[in-house]
């Protein structure tokens, strides 16, 4: 079986995102309005004030509140753009 390259992350690479509470950084990339991509490093994760493994959205992923309004706010600020914007 042939694994298919993801030329995705050379197109628009994911971007350091910094919590704007707690200063802990993750890479993130926004793929479109309604689906973001985090990578958090165990530095991050050992970082973040706010990291509640309890909290999920739909039962996916733990999620860091304060960050993800972090990466709106990056969004909204120019500094992570949004692939597809769907404009």
């Amino acid at each position: 079986m042939t694994v298919r390259t993801d030329n995705r992350l050379g197109d628009a690479p994911m971007r350091p995102v910094a919590c704007r509470s707690c200063g802990t950084t993750v890479l993130a990339r926004k793929s479109s309005w309604a689906q973001t991509t985090v990578q958090w490093s165990a530095e991050a994760v050992a970082a973040c004030t706010s990291w509640d493994p309890g909290c999920s959205i739909r039962g996916e992923l733990p999620v860091c509140h304060p960050l993800r309004d972090s990466i709106a706010r990056a969004v909204v600020d120019g500094d992570l753009p949004v692939i597809d914007d769907g404009r």
